[in-house]
């Protein structure tokens, strides 16, 4: 994997920079308020009707604005000022409080019903049903006093933690190990565009290529989001050329395709991600969606896939094949992964232990921002003693000691691992179960029985990937000390916007309903799914073990080693086996046709068209194309949001 020929591309796309800017400013504090206030409500609005956020796109968006009204000022924005517009956008967007309308949806939902389960959800996760806060609609009730407390305490102690681990594994990674990252330049390239639009639009191709993919974004946004919402607004039922989230077709091909599920998304976004996503890991998707779709019917021919039957769609397909199973299978195949992971890292780490420069740990580049080592050190030891104290606090019946075991032990390994991982390969490496393993330990040999600790802040956190995203801050020349006054302004503003909109858009309409068509359709999967694994920890023959097949486990475990062994042999690209992986996971499947599409067109024809520079221009057409869908989202939110609040006032 180290010196796949692919992945080698991706490395030199950007050099860091010898010079280091804050940019931090009142640009940035009023960009912030912005998108908290104006930009979120639409990113949550959308989230619940077409199943994605407008994050990219109101990044994209903030920064076109500003940069527009920086430049009619007669100045300019600098392109550390863009970046971190562009990095509070994100944390602006997280919009913590809408994981509340989740936790109201599955207290009181069939799945918990269906499973047993309602009773055994914490009240500090949400109020049990027939709480008035449920029946009202609202957040500002007693009732939520605990679950909104401890939602603002851990998101307290998880940005103080974004300075801790994660920030110590870059300094280690990059300056020390000097790795590539090869994936953290397609990061930074977006907000290079923009910094491009402020300076010299004229000669530069990468303002060229957002704005066609922003009128592309545009013209499909129009009939995939603006018509449905406004005709909804006319008359009783949207108008919607294109179906939102998919064109069903399992009950179309149940004669064919027995306990196979079956359709096409037609989001055009999703040929654009597959232009920019690795090939073979695209590819590799499609051979295991291929497997999927001829190992269903055989399965199911043999008695293996009991739970279907004839008349399901696709969310009771999939749900059904997981039980009889994929849910086990899937278990071994990203044990499979994990262990190769595992194994190139280490492989990695034995073959070039010379040469490291310890001596750059402790003299980081000037100008870059950098803070002490050990404090980073001691922020993580910090974070995770809080995140133990508040689930002894929480989950007193759970044996401490495992809790000590995340924190200290597994974390770090695992962080450690899969930075090294993302610094060589752009690989994001974790061991999938090891919180629910442990978690059925506890139940099975401590004597826990119950759900609440399926809930609590678990100090298992995986590192690697924010080592990605400070080598991007580095690759922008923006310096650390913007990052945290970012971070320090951002965090009031995320949780006063997210409360207040999350309340909004609750009591505009129940959550999920035909007003968010995304969450009535995929919410109840999703809850089956996640309350199954949820059963293994109380007492009885729970749903969960008799689901789980150590046999299938085997299989899968066996089934992704050899598979690795054949590619390994025949000099194929491991990430195929990836996206094989992906294709097997009996999520909904209906997307990976167009992801597949993109991918061709990108390695066929646009890759042989403009020769490597296709891989610079990938990621800006992708922002192009998300910031034209946000715009038109933003639109049909606003409208919405407005004329529904106006009839709620009339009466």
């Amino acid at each position: 994997m180290y010196d796949d020929a692919e992945l080698r591309e991706y490395r030199d796309l950007l050099k860091p920079p010898d010079h280091f800017e804050d940019g931090f400013g009142w640009k940035t504090v009023i960009g912030a308020i912005f998108i908290g206030f104006l930009m979120m409500p639409g990113s949550m609005y959308l989230q619940l009707v077409i199943g994605s956020s407008i994050g990219p796109a109101a990044r994209w968006v903030t920064i076109i604005l500003f940069a527009d009204i920086a430049r009619r000022s007669y100045t300019q924005l600098r392109q550390q000022e863009i970046f971190l517009l562009y990095y509070m956008a994100g944390a602006a967007l997280a919009s913590p409080f809408q994981g509340l309308l989740w936790n109201q949806y599955l207290v009181q939902s069939d799945a918990a019903q269906m499973l047993g389960l309602t009773e055994f959800i914490p009240a500090w996760i949400a109020p049990q049903p027939g709480s008035d806060s449920l029946v009202e609609r609202t957040f500002f009730h007693r009732d939520w006093l605990m679950p909104v407390l401890l939602l603002v305490g851990s998101q307290l102690i998880t940005r103080i933690d974004h300075f801790g681990l994660g920030y110590a594994l870059y300094r280690i990674t990059s300056d020390v190990e000097k790795l590539p990252f090869p994936m953290a330049p397609v990061g930074a390239l977006g907000t290079m565009a923009l910094a491009e639009s402020t300076e010299d639009r004229r000669t530069g191709w990468k303002w060229r290529v957002f704005s066609i993919g922003g009128v592309i974004g545009l013209a499909f946004g129009f009939l995939y989001v603006v018509l449905p919402a406004l005709s909804g607004l006319i008359i009783s039922e949207p108008i919607r050329l294109i179906p939102i989230p998919w064109i069903e077709l399992t009950r179309q091909t149940e004669d064919v395709l027995p306990a196979v599920a079956t359709g096409i998304q037609l989001d055009l976004g999703l040929v654009f991600i597959g232009m920019v996503l690795p090939f073979w890991a695209v590819i590799g998707g499609l051979i295991g969606l291929v497997i999927t779709v001829i190992l269903n019917p055989f399965l199911y021919a043999r008695g293996i896939l009991t739970r279907w039957h004839p008349g399901m769609e696709t969310v009771d397909t999939v749900f059904a094949n997981n039980l009889d199973f994929y849910m086990s299978f899937g278990i071994g195949l990203g044990l499979a992964v994990g262990a190769i992971g595992i194994w190139y890292a280490a492989r990695s780490l034995f073959r070039k232990t010379d040469g490291l420069d310890f001596h750059a740990l402790f003299h980081p580049p000037k100008g870059r921002g950098d803070i002490n080592f050990w404090l980073s050190i001691a922020i993580y030891v910090f974070s995770t003693l809080a995140y133990i104290g508040l689930c002894v606090f929480l989950v007193p019946s759970f044996p401490w000691i495992f809790f000590v075991i995340y924190g200290f032990v597994f974390t770090p390994l695992i962080s450690y691992i899969s930075a090294r991982m993302e610094g060589i390969a752009g690989q994001f490496v974790t061991l999938p179960l090891v919180r629910e393993a442990s978690f059925i330990a506890g139940a099975k040999y401590f004597g826990y029985q119950g759900i609440e600790i399926w809930y609590a802040p678990i100090p298992i956190n995986n590192y690697g990937e924010a080592a990605v995203q400070f080598r991007q801050i580095e690759l922008t020349g923006t310096s650390l000390r913007g990052i945290i006054k970012a971070e320090i302004v951002v965090f009031p503003i995320v949780l006063i916007a997210s409360l207040l909109f999350s309340q909004f858009l609750w009591r505009l309409a129940p959550i999920p309903s035909s007003n968010y068509p995304f969450a009535q359709e995929l919410w109840h999967l999703q809850a089956l799914n996640t309350l199954l694994m949820q059963t293994s920890t109380l007492e009885g023959n729970s749903l969960f073990f008799q689901a789980l097949s150590a046999k299938v486990v085997g299989l899968g475990l066996g089934l992704g080693l050899l598979a690795y062994l054949i590619l390994n042999i025949m000099g194929l690209p491991v990430l195929l086996i990836y996206g094989v992986v992906r294709g097997l996971g009996q999520s909904t499947p209906h997307g990976l046709i167009l992801e597949v599409l993109g991918a061709l067109l990108g390695r066929f024809y646009f890759l042989k068209k403009y020769g490597k520079k296709w891989r610079h221009y990938a990621p800006v057409l992708l922002a192009g194309f998300s910031c034209g869908m946000g715009l038109a989202g933003m639109f049909a939110m606003g409208c919405t949001l407005i004329l529904k609040s106006l009839g709620r006032l009339a009466y």
